[in-house]
């Protein structure tokens, strides 16, 4: 099976690589038109991308300097609109790409989204996944009527709970012949083939029916991110697909056979979890193009904009000094500030700290070279992890996506690495194969089908 190639996207200007938007070549001001996204699908399905991965925040980043400002100026998630809008535009121009976008179990209830995630299915054919999210800005919790976030317990607890009644919405409240549309007869849903979920749980009451018919995949493929030891065990109960992190080869190695093994522990067999990283790719036509395009990002990176995504990060506000200060002589006497100078050198400067906090090349997924180079590294990487694709990391949009297709593609193509074409069907049997197109008997979700277990 080829790997999984997916953009890495979100429906605003500045979504990871902070500072790039004020790039001249970038076109993310455009990101209010319709045609921006368009044209963007256009040329990912011509690049035979699985597909393009949707993140989203629901509140701001405001733990910098106390306030939103930084954030508001950097661009940084913010202005951001609903990924989910996007979807209906980018599959009317293509017939095969993928879309995958985030939604949070946190704040708004599941059955209104059951509905969306249906309808989405349907009108992309069978092309939606889902990227399951539990939020954890403080200022998402106070824009959704709370005092602050709730605990990282509580936050999956819910999630659990949330795809339950989803599955239960998905799987159970349709049997997949319960729409006969019988024109003589009149009669175009069976009622005897539609159930009620009545749902009664610690976080949420649901009657149901469901109200849309069975979409070609029923639920959406399950994607999921989250590294702590609560995420993994939801990944390995829930997801299809799982983002996942690490500092080192031997990290992703790791992580990746713990989520198998804890897969195993729910009855899914080997295969039926796929595993992505984010991957930093800079090609060019020469070593000397793609290292010069490397060195202008590091030069046009924002400090600030990376330092107010971290929420400050370090306790203290490296922006506000002069490059050249030592880092010792900014620190208060205080043990948070002990333990923040043992992140640095003995005399490092606040320059030397900024430039660490834009750095883009400290994963072992980074590499800036030819095609043929950059081929070279992805091969290694999957070598040694076992890992299954890669979210493409942008700096430029299109820029970062066409030098992907022209340099990189084609010599993965070469090494039987990547596909030469698309094969029918949704996007979990691309993933997992032809006639794959529902949840297999062996996830959770499966075992609501005809209705089974509701009571």
């Amino acid at each position: 099976m080829t790997l999984s190639f997916n953009l890495f996207e979100m429906n605003t200007v500045g979504h990871i690589s902070h500072g790039l938007w004020k790039h001249p070549q970038n076109t993310r001001h455009r990101y209010t038109e319709l045609g921006f996204w368009t044209e963007h699908a256009k040329l990912l399905e011509e690049g035979l991308f699985d597909a393009v991965f949707l993140a989203d925040v629901i509140g701001a980043y405001d733990g910098y300097r106390d306030g939103p400002e930084t954030a508001l100026r950097e661009a940084v998630q913010i202005p951001n609109n609903d990924p989910l809008l996007l979807i209906p535009a980018m599959a009317a121009v293509t017939e095969h790409l993928g879309f995958v976008a985030t939604f949070s179990t946190t704040y708004e209830p599941p059955f209104a989204f059951a509905r969306r995630a249906s309808t989405l299915d349907h009108l992309t054919n069978g092309r939606f996944g889902w990227n399951v999210v539990t939020s954890y800005l403080p200022n998402a919790a106070r824009n959704f009527g709370l005092a602050d976030e709730l605990s990282h317990a509580e936050r999956y607890d819910r999630a659990h709970e949330y795809l339950d009644v989803l599955y239960k919405l998905w799987e159970g409240s349709w049997d997949d012949d319960a729409v006969v549309r019988d024109r003589d007869g009149g009669v175009y849903t069976d009622p005897s083939k539609v159930r009620r979920i009545d749902h009664d749980g610690t976080y949420f009451r649901v009657a149901g029916p469901h109200l849309s018919e069975p979409s070609p995949q029923r639920t959406p493929v399950i994607y999921q991110a989250g590294s702590s030891a609560t995420g993994r065990a939801f990944a390995a109960k829930h997801a299809e697909a799982v983002f996942i992190g690490g500092s080192s080869l031997e990290d992703f190695r790791a992580t990746i056979d713990d989520i198998h093994r804890r897969g195993e522990g729910f009855g899914r067999p080997p295969g039926s979890i796929r595993t992505l990283g984010s991957a930093v790719i800079i090609a060019g036509r020469t070593r000397e193009d793609a290292h010069r395009k490397a060195e202008e990002f590091e030069r046009m990176a924002s400090a600030e904009g990376y330092l107010a995504h971290a929420g400050g990060g370090s306790g203290i506000d490296l922006a506000a000094y002069p490059l050249e200060t030592r880092i010792a002589d900014v620190l208060p006497s205080d043990s948070h500030a002990a333990e923040t100078s043992r992140r640095y050198a003995p005399g490092e400067t606040v320059g030397d700290a900024l430039r660490e906090v834009t750095r883009f090349d400290r994963g072992p997924f980074f590499v800036a070279g030819t095609g043929e180079e950059v081929a070279d590294a992805i091969e290694g990487w999957v070598r040694d992890t076992g890992i299954d694709g890669f979210n493409l990391r942008q700096f430029l949009t299109p820029g970062t996506v066409e030098d992907f297709i022209e340099f990189v593609i084609p010599e993965l193509q070469k090494r039987g690495l990547y596909r030469e074409r698309y094969e029918p069907g949704t996007l979990r049997e691309r993933l997992f194969g032809a006639g794959s197109a529902r949840l297999p008997v062996s996830h959770v979700g499966a075992a609501y089908r005809g209705g089974a277990g509701l009571f």
